[in-house]
């Protein structure tokens, strides 16, 4: 069985993350996963055996690390022509777009974006037009090249015993063009990972200010989960651009969806349809979000979000 190269995406911080998992299950519908980690795998390597890598490939060292992305897509274009692989599996990322699109041109290959699903053919699905259309897609030049939007399908853990090999990395002056001068790691708090998330806790123009983004966040740390916002939200100055959800912001798909004070434009849903379980609570009975919501309140945020923390505390 081919092999199919799933480029991971982690940080030494927080380890694998949910999209490489999502991108493992859907590259055993393929061929025989293989994992590509950059950097140091040695905390990585029990976690991608867990949900099925076969084979991990290590390029590290300066020449990789020290630089931003182009040196990490001439590694995999080498690779890709070493193996021969069924398929290149990326997340649909900042950087993983990045890669894909410049491995893409390196290989004069057909590229596919944002799929939520890819057919042992190679047959893309991806949400297009806000969320509004799915269409079937296929690469029509070389092998596919796709990026998976995260939260696209459960991860399904499938133990391996996979064997590890370093690549011996050598890229060219054209890949050191733009030099890594420091590293910050952004501090993080208690709550999860807004697109990795069980639970999200989401807050619109209709909690009225950053202030009172307060019930949103003690709402969600009693439920254990994440904050966002809606682009409203962000654009009014009441929470942070990084917890914005939709089509501008972030794509989240957890088992929860709190929407408090959230109209429900077409923007917005486009980044959060696929939750398991929508709950809206907004004092606009016409608000476009009770169309999307398996249940809905009608009323005042700032009576209804302080009775439900109340009984959420009781229950605890």
């Amino acid at each position: 069985m081919a092999e199919v190269l799933v480029v991971v995406e982690a940080s030494q911080a927080t380890g694998v993350k949910k999209v490489t998992l999502e991108m493992l299950t859907i590259a055993r519908g393929l061929g025989s996963p293989s994992a590509v980690v950059f950097g140091d795998a040695s905390a990585l390597t029990d976690k991608l055996a867990e949900f099925g890598a076969e084979k991990i490939y290590v390029a590290s060292g300066e020449d990789v690390e020290g630089y931003l992305v182009a040196p990490k897509a001439t590694v995999v274009a080498e690779l890709v022509k070493q193996v021969q692989p069924a398929a290149v599996l990326l997340g649909s990322t900042q950087e993983g777009k990045e890669i894909a699109g410049r491995l893409a041109i390196k290989l004069d290959n057909g590229l596919l974006t944002d799929a939520v699903e890819v057919a042992a053919d190679g047959t893309a699905t991806q949400v297009v037009f806000a969320g509004s259309t799915i269409v079937k897609s296929k690469v029509t030049k070389g092998l596919p090249i796709v990026t998976i939007r995260p939260n696209s399908v459960t991860p399904a853990p499938a133990a391996a015993t996979p064997a590890v090999e370093q690549l011996t990395v050598a890229v060219s002056a054209a890949d050191k063009l733009t030099k890594v001068v420091e590293r910050v790691a952004e501090q993080k708090g208690s709550r999860p990972e807004l697109t990795e998330a069980g639970i999200v806790v989401s807050g619109g123009r209709g909690v009225g200010n950053a202030d009172n983004f307060k019930l949103v966040e003690e709402l969600a740390d009693l439920l254990g989960g994440a904050v966002g916002a809606s682009r409203a939200a962000v654009d009014s100055g009441y929470y942070p651009h990084q917890f914005q959800v939709g089509q501008t912001g972030k794509t989240v798909s957890p088992q929860l969806y709190l929407a408090l004070g959230i109209s429900g434009a077409i923007q917005h849903r486009a980044g959060m349809q696929t939750s398991k379980t929508i709950v809206a609570v907004n004092k606009d009975a016409e608000a476009p979000i009770f169309e999307l919501a398996d249940f809905g309140v009608v009323g005042d945020l700032f009576k209804i979000v302080p009775q439900a923390a109340e009984e959420i505390r009781k229950r605890k």
